[in-house]
């Protein structure tokens, strides 16, 4: 599922990197500009979750997470160099789910994002993507096809739920290395080719014969049932 993720920011450079950072998973991402009407932002996005900064033009964003909450229970993250304990329980208090403080390192704050969108969404584990008969488990790391399972390695299930997520479309290979490595340069583009070979091996031997197709010179793909 494609999340879509407001990012509340005044920093620039901050908020340009946390979106092309999320971005990257598959999430639909905007950065707020107009902050001295957050709610309008809200209500024309309607995001399912929402990064929130205190310190802020015109008003703080406590001030906006008591907005909010008048009108929705979509979590909300507070990201902020303002980490004291005091500031912590009064975001908690307005109504936050979270918060992590600043500087942060983005691969910390993609993983308790996607912690708190599991916890929010993901009732009973129904977090699968399909194609082909064959059922990608992101919960459990898993692919199930004809009574069969596979487990797959954390670059297997990434591929593959890059793959599944645009079923029937291409995705380039700059695509898949920013979803596996999180860079599309210093990497070697032999190192997704060996990951790509060593996965389709796995799903041929479980019956799934050109389940990952070539398009030369522009990427792979699943194709559509």
């Amino acid at each position: 599922m494609n999340y879509r993720i407001l990012v509340v920011e005044d920093d620039a450079v901050i908020a340009a990197a946390v979106a092309r950072h999320i971005s990257s998973w598959g999430c639909e991402v905007r950065v707020a500009q107009n902050f001295a009407d957050i709610m309008a932002e809200f209500n024309a996005f309607e995001p399912q979750l929402v990064l929130l900064d205190i310190g802020l033009p015109f008003y703080n964003g406590y001030h906006w997470c008591t907005e909010i909450r008048k009108i929705s229970q979509v979590p909300v993250m507070f990201i902020s160099s303002a980490s004291d304990n005091m500031n912590i329980i009064m975001a908690m208090n307005m109504g936050a789910d979270d918060f992590i403080a600043k500087p942060f390192d983005l691969t910390v704050l993609t993983a308790k994002v996607q912690a708190l969108l599991r916890r929010t969404y993901d009732f009973g584990g129904g977090n699968t993507l399909s194609a082909q008969g064959a059922v990608l488990d992101l919960n459990a790391g898993t692919l199930d096809y004809d009574g069969q399972q596979l487990t797959l390695t954390k670059n297997e299930l990434r591929i593959l739920q890059s793959l599944l997520e645009k079923h029937g479309q291409v995705v380039s290979r700059d695509e898949l290395m920013l979803r596996l490595w999180q860079t599309d340069s210093f990497v070697d583009e032999n190192t997704l080719t060996v990951n790509i070979t060593r996965l389709r091996k796995k799903l041929e031997a479980l019956g799934l014969s050109d389940f990952i197709r070539t398009r030369k010179g522009l990427g792979y793909v699943v194709e559509a049932e």
